[in-house]
């Protein structure tokens, strides 16, 4: 079975090429089937309504199966923020190494206790006839005290630690991350969905 991976962000495609590696589909980007160009917008007002949104329309663009998520961080001492609004958190201006400082700047002198704070992920697996599955992953941990950027990672990963680690999801390694990340635990989620689609097309 053909399975469309939802996303432009090139860092989300090759996790899920890694942890969906043992499903029995063929992964294929938007860039594959000429959708590339394609955006939709997330109106959505939780995780699960833009993953929605974004697997149903691509879906229906391409004709097969395909996957999206909407991942978002989850700050204690901001009240959630920023949440759904992760991509553009702060304004469309502002790039993520700006959201990330300006997340920084608004915890600054909070104790680590009070810098707790999760990151989830909920994926939407949308089929040909419009049939959508959504399941979640979620990843409990705390917000650093500076920008720790390493070899890999994007968006807010050089300052989320999570929990089990004393270091910054940019500076572990991918398998590390993948093992108790929450895409990794939502992509463990829908695996069994995935081969039982694949079974039955």
């Amino acid at each position: 079975m053909q399975l469309l991976i939802a996303t432009s962000n090139p860092g989300k495609l090759r996790e899920y090429r890694i942890l969906l590696a043992g499903a029995p589909v063929e992964i294929l980007s938007l860039h594959d089937v000429g959708l590339g160009a394609m955006d939709v917008v997330e109106t959505g007002k939780t995780f699960e309504a833009n993953a929605r949104l974004k697997a149903e329309a691509y879906a229906q663009a391409s004709g097969m199966t395909a996957l999206a998520d909407d991942t978002g961080l989850v700050v204690d001492a901001l009240n959630g923020a920023p949440g759904v609004y992760s991509a553009r958190y702060g304004g469309a201006a502002l790039t993520m190494a700006d959201r990330r400082a300006k997340i920084l700047a608004e915890l600054d002198g909070l104790p680590d206790d009070e810098r707790t704070a999760r990151f989830v992920c909920v994926i939407a697996l949308t089929t040909p006839n419009g049939e959508t599955f959504t399941v979640e992953g979620v990843c409990d941990g705390r917000i650093a005290r500076e920008d720790r950027g390493g070899a890999s990672g994007f968006g807010y990963d050089a300052i989320f630690i999570p929990d089990g680690f004393d270091v910054t999801w940019s500076q572990v390694s991918l398998d590390d991350k993948n093992r108790v990340s929450h895409r990794g635990a939502a992509a463990r989620a829908i695996l069994p969905i995935l081969t039982r689609l694949a079974a039955e097309s």
